[in-house]
């Protein structure tokens, strides 16, 4: 239990050169990733945009096009848009390169907005002298490169066999070797490492809405969360730990994320929840990105 109602902050997510939002509006967002700048779906850019849509058009090397509820396909504005390239991101604690890639469900293998929560990943581990981070739902491993780059000992899990490949070659790119990767169902594993008697420095959750583990296990965010999150709690250092929780269900907020931390929150641990955003640079807007909780004890 926690003593008091946890604290929430509003996550503006300011990158140095390689990624802007440029604009958004229309259910759209027009981004520079590096190079190239991409038009992508944004259900909650419910505004008009502030520039024009020649403005758009001029400056997109690529826009992706939803076909149906799960598939789409990208269309080149730019014949050289190439199919992968790099980016870097820059800050006073991490220097993280990452290969980015036009896929077919409009992501690009970054979610840039995480880069919140990178920060405050590698400032727990510098905190705790790196320790041990277990990243579930892991992607391509901007989180996992953050906590490794800060001195933890990283075990990366994720169900679909691609990106944990994606997540080693980002690992490649800076150098980082001491990662474990595991292809598997987060729920199995986090039972199995509790009858092992583990124990994490940090645990880091983003999952997704709906998803399938590698055996065909089915994951329902509103069926399963819960449970998973009730599991967690042996597998905190009683020395000293951080847990952080992410969304994109559009039913999830802050307060809610913050409410299932509480439940299984230790004595002397606090818990704070926010949202993630992303500035525009053009209409001077924040669009909301994701939301989030954390709990993390004093020592």
């Amino acid at each position: 239990m926690v003593d008091a109602a946890p604290d929430f902050a509003l996550a503006p997510v300011r990158w140095a050169g390689d990624y802007e939002l440029i604009d958004s509006g229309g259910r759209r967002k027009l981004e520079r990733f590096g190079r190239w700048t991409l038009i992508r779906p944004e259900p909650q850019a419910l505004w008009p945009p502030a520039l024009s849509p020649s403005d758009w058009n001029q400056q997109a090397a690529g826009e992706y096009l939803p076909q149906g509820s799960h598939s789409g396909r990208w269309l080149r504005r730019r014949p050289d848009l190439p199919d992968s390239w790099t980016l870097s991101y820059r800050s006073a604690r991490l220097n993280l390169r990452l290969r980015l890639a036009l896929t077919g469900f409009k992501h690009v293998g970054l979610f840039p907005e995480q880069a919140a929560n990178w920060e405050y990943v590698a400032a727990q581990c510098q905190r705790r002298g790196g320790g041990s981070v277990l990243n579930l739902f892991a992607y391509t491993g901007g989180a996992s490169l953050a906590a490794a780059q800060a001195g933890a000992r990283v075990v990366h899990l994720d169900a679909v066999r691609q990106v944990v490949g994606w997540a080693k070659s980002n690992a490649e790119l800076n150098g980082l070797t001491d990662l474990r990767w595991l292809i598997d169902d987060a729920l199995k594993f986090v039972r199995r490492e509790t009858r092992r008697g583990h124990r994490y420095t940090g645990i880091l959750l983003d999952p997704p809405a709906y998803g399938h583990g590698p055996g065909g296990e089915r994951w329902v965010l509103e069926e399963h969360l819960p449970e998973l999150v009730g599991l967690l709690p042996p597998l905190l250092d009683p020395a000293g730990h951080f847990l952080v929780l992410n969304s994109y269900s559009l039913g999830y907020s802050p307060v809610i994320l913050a409410g299932l931390l509480a439940g299984i929150c230790p004595p002397g641990s606090r818990v704070s929840c926010g949202e993630l955003l992303l500035p525009e640079t053009t209409g001077g807007r924040y669009l909301p990105a994701g939301v989030f909780a954390r709990l993390e004890s004093a020592s």
